[in-house]
């Protein structure tokens, strides 16, 4: 996931699902217990009163035909009262009681009072409260165990809508919560956004460096870019001052020498010392020219504006189409439009012109050219239909001031300039063979 908001925003939905699910289970836990209590006392009461309106009759215990609770008269209310002897034999039972099941405790000690949960014979649960007496009916002491019991019908439907009522408040909570959560979190990451957005307005080249008044966790990261551009700025100043300088110092004493060695009027290769000379001046301009296009290659700016790759090609080729008119060369070109290079443009046309100029000048009648970007690398590619470069003298000709040809024009070092300038870009270089029949230069650049 690349978005650190929806990295964030996705733990933090997590972190609230779980706090959720753990506080709705908690509250259930907690409302369970709490009416488990409530119905534990309540039935507690009801044996009381069962207990406060027994009354001994001869020998026997008796119970009047109507209670203050009048559940107890309707036949399958859901209040159950039943009152056995010590043998467990019922003594009373409650009108309800009719036609019901109901596991009722029996034979409890005397001042043992009980309360559980219990099912009768088809599995319907009922909470049973019950508790063990001894009374005295006529001379002699009797042991009974009164008992009542309620169906959980009415507690299950409390339980379904509190779940229910829990459900919407949490619900309605986790959402307010994630709102808040993102408009927080949108606040939060605004800083990061205008870097993002500073940054891109700095390889777009609208502006030199990063303006805005950032956080203070930020503003190291923002101090040390602008420290990181104005040095490459002023480097890259520098650099191409002093090229500029060297270029101009050097192009006239040589141009100079070599007007000096081959006048017009002679030719040099009648003077063995003129022709050997006239060869050096050669060599120093071939190293000269090897050694600017290695240091403009070294500087890599990160955050260049993009260059689009096919407007680059387009030149090019326009420029040696020209320059090579007579050969009527058919080039192919399968470079996308939105095609981009994160770079110095300058390090792009050095790359394709050196490899396009040796296509033209190896080629027979057909050159391509093509480039994509796979895996965050830019891929460009030459072919021609020419003789091709074998395996052996692939790593050779990498070398600077190698040629596979001394009879073909060049100083040898246009393929070193590549490989230098693909290695600056953290890329390589690599020839094969193409299925024109020539030669495959494939460039990656990581930008």
């Amino acid at each position: 996931m690349k978005s650190l908001q929806a990295r964030v925003t996705l733990a933090a939905a997590l972190v609230l699902v779980v706090f959720i699910v753990l506080t709705s289970l908690a509250l259930e836990r907690a409302f369970q217990s709490s009416a488990s209590a409530a119905r534990e006392a309540r039935l507690l009461g009801q044996v009381y009163l069962l207990m406060a309106a027994a009354d001994s009759q001869g020998d026997a215990l008796t119970l009047p035909s109507s209670l203050a609770e009048a559940r107890f008269s309707l036949p399958g209310s859901g209040l159950y009262g039943q009152v056995s002897d010590v043998a467990g034999v019922p003594v009373w039972r409650s009108v309800s009681v009719l036609g019901q099941a109901v596991p009722f405790d029996t034979g409890l000690a005397p001042g043992v009072r009980r309360f559980h949960r219990a099912r009768d014979a088809s599995g319907r649960a009922y909470f049973v409260e019950s508790y063990g007496v001894i009374w005295t009916v006529g001379p002699t002491p009797r042991g009974y165990t009164f008992s009542v019991a309620e169906d959980l019908a009415e507690y299950g439907r409390e339980l379904a809508g509190f779940r229910t009522s829990l459900a919407g408040w949490l619900g309605g909570m986790s959402a307010l919560l994630l709102v808040a959560l993102l408009v927080a979190l949108r606040w939060g990451l605004a800083p990061l956004r205008r870097v993002a957005d500073e940054v891109a307005a700095v390889e777009a080249g609208h502006r030199e460096r990063l303006r805005g008044r950032y956080p203070r966790e930020l503003r190291a990261l923002t101090d040390n870019l602008n420290a990181l551009l104005a040095h490459a700025s002023a480097r890259q100043t520098r650099l191409g001052n002093a090229l500029a300088d060297l270029a101009h110092s050097l192009k006239t004493p040589l141009a100079v020498m070599r007007g000096a060695l081959s006048p017009a009027s002679s030719d040099p290769s009648d003077d063995p010392l003129a022709e050997q000379l006239t060869e050096q001046i050669g060599r120093m301009e071939a190293i000269v020219a090897y050694q600017l296009e290695r240091a403009r290659a070294g500087p890599v700016l990160t955050l260049s504006p993009p260059v689009a790759v096919a407007q680059a090609v387009g030149r090019l080729v326009a420029s040696l189409a020209k320059l090579h008119a007579e050969r009527q060369v058919e080039v192919a070109v399968g470079v996308a439009a939105d095609l981009s290079f994160r770079g110095v443009e300058g390090d792009l046309l050095e790359v394709l012109g050196n490899l396009l100029d040796n296509a033209y000048k190896w080629c027979s009648a057909r050159v391509a050219v093509g480039g994509r970007r796979e895996a965050g690398v830019l891929l460009l590619w030459v072919e021609d239909d020419g003789p091709g470069i074998p395996a052996a003298h692939a790593r050779a000709v990498l070398e600077r001031g190698a040629r596979a040809d001394l009879a073909t024009p060049g100083h040898g070092i246009g393929l070193a300039v590549v490989r230098e300038i693909a290695i600056a870009y953290g890329g390589e270089l690599e020839i094969a063979a193409s299925p024109l029949g020539g030669a495959l230069v494939r460039v990656r650049l990581r930008a």
